[in-house]
This record gives structure tokens, sequence and C-alpha cells, in this order.
């Protein structure tokens, strides 16, 4: 079996003893998404989950710099400066996929090895998987604030349900997580080594029903995890009934770990910032994933358009200045009526929907 599939598809779907398999295939892009992508797996998926020869799900990557890194965010930027038109057509079939996910891991057990980068829609990609493998090369990330967008793909969901307020300190600052810290938290299942990701995946196909036996044994202790050390300040300081009570608490604490989040937080769109609170805290108190991916949708197909995300795209990624120039300015400049209109209900024939 070959762990890297000759195709020039962006992603392979075959079936492997009865095994489903999803290999991303854009490895020059991070294995980014695109619309494309996401229609490809949902048929696959689709076919498998009707076919009781298929017994388990992996998902995975070819080659070896990373699992997902997010979405096609160029093209998302392009579309918004237009009519946006493209851009919503990706988050509905991208969410549609989500959703599909979810809706799998009650029926049959799904795999995703999240070796290397996994930020934006790989994470929407894992999360709902049964088994969520780490390896030292694991960085795990919602960095979307830092370019005007939001923490989708379930963000809403996933995030506020994490331990404590740790959720929303991803959301808001972007940080950065390695497998540790991954584990610690309940983002990733298991962890081995990267080296041993071509066994595992080969032993998982030989014996679908054999997958807890198998990460049992290959099972690796990633040592400490470095969030350990900031989990009650998370709580403590991310607490806060807004984002300007979690600009002043962080202002009022002396510590070192403290002033760095209120410095990574000042980089980060205040409209984005705003937005992703409110989406978490709605997130947490829905009942049904179908609902949080409804609210997502409203806002991507709103704030895909909006000067943030656009100016965001072009300072990080197109120009690479990294000097964003937010509008609004500041926190108190982005007001409940602005919010109100990104979360605001879309026209009935407009809305997002599950499949089927």
């Amino acid at each position: 079996m070959s762990d890297v599939p000759i195709s020039d598809a962006s992603v392979i779907a075959r079936v492997e003893g009865a095994v489903g398999r999803l290999t991303l295939n854009r490895p020059g892009a991070l294995h980014a998404l695109n619309t494309d992508m996401c229609r490809l797996m949902i048929a696959a998926l689709q076919a498998w989950r009707a076919d009781a020869a298929v017994t388990a799900i992996l998902i995975d990557h070819a080659g070896e710099r990373g699992f997902c890194a997010g979405g096609d965010i160029r093209m998302l930027a392009e579309s918004g400066a237009e009519d946006g038109r493209e851009a919503r057509e990706f988050f509905f079939a991208e969410y549609q996929l989500n959703a599909l996910l979810m809706e799998l891991r009650h029926e049959k057990p799904v795999v995703a090895v999240m070796d290397g980068v996994t930020m934006g829609g790989g994470v929407g990609l894992s999360l709902p998987a049964r088994y969520r493998v780490a390896t030292e090369r694991t960085t795990f990330a919602m960095p979307e604030t830092g370019i005007g967008l939001f923490p989708d793909v379930g963000g809403g969901w996933h995030l506020p349900r994490l331990h404590g307020k740790v959720g929303l300190w991803l959301a808001l600052t972007g940080a950065r997580l390695k497998a540790a810290d991954c584990e610690l938290l309940g983002i990733a299942t298991d962890v081995i080594d990267s080296a041993r990701v071509g066994d595992f995946k080969a032993a998982v196909v030989a014996d679908p029903d054999a997958i807890e036996r198998v990460l049992t044994e290959m099972e690796v202790d990633p040592g400490r995890a470095p969030v350990s050390d900031h989990r009650d300040a998370i709580d403590q300081l991310f607490c806060h009934e807004s984002v300007e009570a979690i600009f002043a608490a962080l202002a009022a604490d002396p510590s070192n770990w403290a002033q760095a989040q209120l410095s990574a937080l000042k980089t980060k769109s205040p409209q984005t910032m705003k937005v992703a609170f409110r989406q978490l805290q709605r997130g947490a108190e829905m009942h049904r994933f179908s609902d949080n991916m409804m609210m997502e949708y409203r806002i991507g197909a709103r704030v895909v358009q909006r000067h943030d995300f656009i100016e965001g795209v072009r300072a990080v990624i197109i120009d690479k200045d990294n000097a964003p120039r937010w509008d609004p300015a500041t926190l108190e400049g982005v007001t409940p009526a602005m919010l109100d209109a990104i979360f605001a209900p879309l026209p009935a024939d407009e809305e997002w929907r599950p499949l089927n």
C-alpha cells in the first residue's frame, strides 16, 4: 500500500479493504481546501455511509508538510472583493462536509491523522473524528482573528465545549498548540511518533476493528503540555462578559504571560474578536451542530465581504507587511448594531442547510 498516492486529484478517495480513505493532495498549498475538494469528500463519504462493507473512514494527507492549513483564503478574499458568490459556495459546501462528519461519528469510526499543520479547515475535518491522532509535528490553531475572518468550520460548537475558557482563548488569540497541549485539552485523542504514521495507517486498513488496540500499542508520551501552566490564568482572565473586559483584565495583570496575550490581541481585528466572542457564546447554548453551522454561514456570508477580511488577507498573505489597518480600529467602534447585522438571518432561499 503506497502512503502517497500518485494522482493529480486534489483529494484521493478510495476504498482499501473495509476502510474508506480520503487523502488531501494539495501539498504545495498545505492541502488548503477549496469547493471542489469539499464536494469530492462529501460524495465519497455519502457513498461509504450507505455501504455496509465500509466499516471505518480514514482522513490523511499526502506528503509531510501538514494535514490541512485551512481554506483557500486568497480565493475567498478575491470573491469577497467582488460579489462574494464563490466564497458563499465554498462555505456552503465546507459546512455541509463538517456537518456530515459530525453525523458520521455516531455511525462509523472516523480517524483523522493530524500530522503537521492543522488549522482552520483542517480543524473542521479533524475535530468531528472519533480518533484524532496527533504527532510531534502537529501544530493546531484557529488563527482567523489575525486576518479578519472568524473561527468557523464548527468553531462555535467545538471551542466553547473545551475545558474552561481555553476555547475562547484559542479563538481570540489564535494561539498555536503542539501535540502535548492538544492531548491535554482533548483536541487530540492520541499521540504517536510521525515515523510510525505509515505503520499506523497500514494497520487501520489491515484491521479497522483494531484501531483502539493499535493506538494503545503506538501511543507515545508527548511530554508536559505548556498550556498546563496557564489554564488557571486562562479561566480567570478570559471569563469576562465582553472582549473589552478581557482586555482590561489582561492589562491589569503584570505577568509576562498576560502581557503577551494582550500584545497578541492588540494585533487582531476588533470586529472579528467581537464576532468570535458572540459566536462562541451562542454556540455554547445550541443543542444541534447544524444550528451552529447555520449561524456560522450567516457570519461567513457577510464577513467575507467586509473590509477587515479583505484587508487582513492583503496584509498577511498578499503583501505580507503584517500591518493591517482594521476598520473599525477599536473595540468600542464595533457596535452591537454592527454585530446584529452580521449575525442576522439571511433570506430564506439563501440560508445554509445540511445535506438531505
